[in-house]
């Protein structure tokens, strides 16, 4: 008798360890039907109980499928996010590319027209103190 009393003793002790850490590692936003802060009181005033309700009423459910867009297995640890969809026919991932390609493109020819411009702008201005350099220069009179 003393050895079931104590083996249900240690089995409780685990399931309100376990309860607890899953509680306080648990997201906020995915405890169901109360806030974070009742549970872990519930949890830690009622161990039987509490772990039992925590399981069965306030546990997070499991998360949502993955989207048919999604990759089962992401090729680079960046990509493993809920919500990164992936290309699913090869034509589709050839438009994205060159649609991306000609943007950048895009954006190198104004980057290049506007630096040009500006070296423009440098040179008129050197030019206009080249030929006028009394002018700029407070030293020289007239």
């Amino acid at each position: 008798m003393i050895r079931f009393e104590l083996g249900f003793g240690l089995l409780v002790m685990a399931l309100w360890v376990y309860c607890l850490v899953e509680v306080i590692s648990s997201d906020e936003g995915a405890i169901r039907n109360l806030p974070k802060v009742p549970w872990l009181l519930i949890v830690l005033l009622f161990p039987f109980a509490g772990s039992v309700a925590w399981l069965v009423a306030g546990r997070p459910q499991n998360a949502p499928g993955r989207s048919r867009y999604e990759r089962a297995v992401p090729e680079f640890p960046e990509y493993d996010r809920p919500g990164r969809a992936a290309a699913t026919s090869p034509e589709d991932d050839e438009q994205f590319l060159k649609k991306v390609r000609e943007r950048a493109e895009e954006q190198r020819r104004a980057y290049r027209a506007d630096q040009l411009e500006r070296e423009r702008e440098e040179h008129e201005k050197l030019q206009r103190r080249l030929k006028r350099p009394e002018q700029d220069d407070p030293q020289t009179g007239p």
